[in-house]
């Protein structure tokens, strides 16, 4: 239940800034993963490794996501990765990328944990342009929210190190249609 409301939550707020109705008509644009189904539990590796947090016991190893059916006129993506319950009251953005090719549908298992030609690195909270996993302390799970944006616009648009909310007010009359996929996790 509160995966799907926060699915919808998501999905309201880039409502606000996606294209038209003819692109959503078109078919189901969809993030999945094969390493997590969606509002399951993220994979021990898919965590944060950093040693001096306790609470970051992983290999930071990012996992498998893949895509398709992006609407008509599609020209690049985002994927981003928010904690929404951790550091309120924002949240934490474990990870921004954009300018991704609309001929990249998909990252393997591993390949986003460090910079990569394939994406324009943003900056998360913790200042990484690459994807940092969870350091959920024990407790409640959280919930990792990808989000992937479908936008118009070329891939080398938009410059490096744009935060999550820069990232949200470049796009601004340039996002198609945006697709979701949650995973949860806390330290075991």
């Amino acid at each position: 239940m509160f995966s799907r409301s926060l699915i919808l939550s998501a999905a309201v707020t880039l409502a606000g800034f996606c294209g038209s109705h003819d692109a959503r008509a078109q078919g189901a644009f969809t993030l999945s993963s094969p390493d997590f189904k969606d509002g399951e539990r993220l994979p021990l590796k898919n965590a944060g490794n950093n040693k001096a947090n306790p609470n970051c016991v992983g290999e930071n190893i990012s996992p498998t996501l893949s895509w398709a059916d992006p609407p008509e006129g599609t020209k690049s993506f985002a994927l981003l990765m928010l904690d929404p319950e951790g550091r309120p009251p924002g949240g934490v953005s474990h990870w921004v990328a954009y300018g991704i090719p609309v001929s990249v549908t998909g990252f393997a298992e591993g390949e986003v944990s460090k910079l990569s030609d394939k994406y324009v690195g943003g900056i998360g909270t913790n200042k990484f342009s690459w994807y940092t996993g969870p350091c959920t302390p024990a407790g409640a799970p959280h919930h990792y929210i990808f989000t992937l944006i479908a936008t118009d616009l070329e891939p080398t648009a938009l410059q490096p190190g744009l935060t999550r909310e820069e990232l949200f007010k470049a796009l601004e009359g340039h996002a198609k249609l945006a697709t979701g996929l949650i995973g949860t996790f806390s330290k075991p």
